[in-house]
């Protein structure tokens, strides 16, 4: 299993900072536009993004980054909880 706090130490080194998100099944978090980049990746659990209209479907441990001013949603897909790594740069 990754260690979501090698991700953020590693992100953090990179001039991002952030947490760890957990989302029921079925949670949806639409349409957010942030002023900075935000870095994304999945701990456990199946996301979905939409960004700017293309569909991404990552894997556990693929980073994503969502540029600044991008529409994004993010939805649980999965049967299960979710655990994603989120940062902004700083």
């Amino acid at each position: 299993m990754l260690d979501p706090d090698e991700v953020l130490a590693g992100w953090r080194s990179r001039g991002f900072s952030g947490g760890v998100w957990v989302d029921a099944p079925g949670q949806v978090w639409r349409d957010f536009v942030h002023a900075e980049d935000e870095l994304l990746m999945v701990i456990e659990g199946r996301l979905e993004l939409e960004i700017d209209g293309a569909h991404v479907a990552p894997r556990a441990g693929e980073e994503v980054l969502i540029p600044a001013g991008a529409r994004h949603t993010v939805r649980n897909v999965g049967g299960t909880t979710a655990r994603w790594a989120y940062a902004y740069r700083r």
